[in-house]
């Protein structure tokens, strides 16, 4: 495994940045070709391993930066190889698919009268009813992958186009979108920059939307009690989704008529996070079109958000704190999950799924250096973002 190398001239090269401690060479067991325990002679470790990523490049290595117990440590392992380029087609087709998917979504959600016999002029009737929402829902998923895209491209990682996810007759027709990251970010700052622009831009995009569509919607009030041939589908509140409808319509909404003897703030506190009790006959926004994909936009932001395994929220934690305190915070959110499925059970299914995913984490290739001090604001900037655009109970059915 280590006979084509020329050692001498490689530890020269890593002793023009690193004073070493001492030096192991792999074997058949240790997947490594060298490494080298020590300290790097200078504090800015980035620019350290740029230089010397590019020094091994003639030795065809890859240098993997790490540190153990206040240990630095340079792994050498063979160079990766280029990932294949690929196919836009994929994209575009499932673009397409998912274009058709919720331009029918929201054409059944614009329906106000019976729709014609001729199945063309049923497909023209659901795209002039529908292009509102898909519109609007498609612009924020845009705008959070290519925040992730574009944030890729310029630290020159490698990223596919968005894939878009059709699924028809769904609550929004699509399950999201998502880029593949097809090389390893050089540091935590790589990683992290690529896991906030997503979320941020789509909150951008997604406020903008949801006040546009919050002016279209009217204020109704609900009914006064369960029908039996009606149903009834009401979207959760976030603190975020409360402020903007109450600057848009001066009230917090739904506004119940009967507190029952009950405070408003406990009132709110019990609402906010069981969707209970439900404010039978009070005032409420009758969600337009374009205000529901605002909506849907910050609930994928949250979604996004959840600080653990692959998500954004995942990438971001463990930039900003480290693989232990993820692994430490990964029981909390597995046990607040828990507790929320006893209120809408689609969270269990969550926290099912980050069991199972959620403890894998994007390791980047130098692991010794930081996140920096913007980028540690940044991540604050990101929690509170979590935080204000939580929704507990994201959709009740009565």
């Amino acid at each position: 495994m280590t006979d084509n190398y020329d050692f001498e001239a490689i530890q020269e090269t890593i002793e023009n940045i690193f004073k070493i401690k001492d030096i192991t060479y792999g074997n058949s067991k240790q997947h490594f070709i060298v490494r080298y325990r020590g300290k790097l002679k200078q504090k800015n470790s980035a620019k350290a391993y740029a230089g010397l990523e590019k020094k091994l490049k003639s030795h065809k290595l890859l240098p993997l930066f790490r540190e153990i117990d206040e240990v630095q440590i340079i792994i050498l392992i063979p160079d990766l190889p280029q990932p294949k380029s690929t196919k836009p087609q994929t994209n575009l087709i499932l673009f397409f698919l998912t274009l058709l998917s919720v331009l029918l979504t929201g054409g059944l959600y614009g329906i106000e009268s019976e729709l014609p016999s001729n199945g063309w002029l049923i497909a023209l009737e659901l795209i002039k009813n529908g292009w509102p929402f898909a519109v609007s829902l498609l612009t924020i998923l845009a705008a959070h992958e290519f925040g992730h895209y574009f944030a890729g491209r310029r630290h020159g990682l490698q990223v596919t186009l968005p894939y878009f996810i059709p699924f028809p007759f769904s609550v929004f027709g699509t399950m999201g979108a998502f880029i593949n990251m097809r090389s390893i970010p050089k540091n935590k700052r790589q990683l992290f920059d690529l896991a906030v622009t997503g979320p941020l831009c789509g909150l951008v995009l997604s406020i903008i939307v949801l006040l546009i569509g919050l002016r279209l919607s009217p204020l109704n009030n609900l009914p006064l009690a369960p029908q039996e041939s009606f149903s009834l589908q009401m979207e959760g509140n976030s603190i975020l989704y409360l402020l903007l409808k109450y600057a848009t319509f001066g009230k917090l909404l739904p506004e119940p008529v009967n507190l029952s003897g009950i405070s408003l703030v406990f009132y709110w506190l019990q609402f906010f996070f069981t969707a209970h009790p439900f404010p039978w006959g009070g005032t409420d926004v009758m969600l337009h079109q374009v205000a529901w994909a605002g909506w849907a936009g910050l609930l994928v932001t949250t979604m996004n958000l959840i600080p653990a395994g692959q998500l954004d929220g995942g990438h971001i934690f463990y930039a900003l704190f480290g693989k232990k305190a993820a692994k430490a915070i990964l029981p909390f959110i597995l046990g607040g999950l828990a507790l929320l499925g006893f209120f809408l059970n689609t969270w269990w299914l969550w926290a099912v799924l980050i069991f199972m995913f959620g403890r894998t984490h994007a390791e980047p290739l130098d692991q010794i250096t930081r996140v920096d001090k913007k980028r540690q604001w940044l991540g604050v900037l990101a929690i509170v973002v979590f935080i204000l655009t939580f929704i507990p109970v994201p959709i009740s059915l009565i």
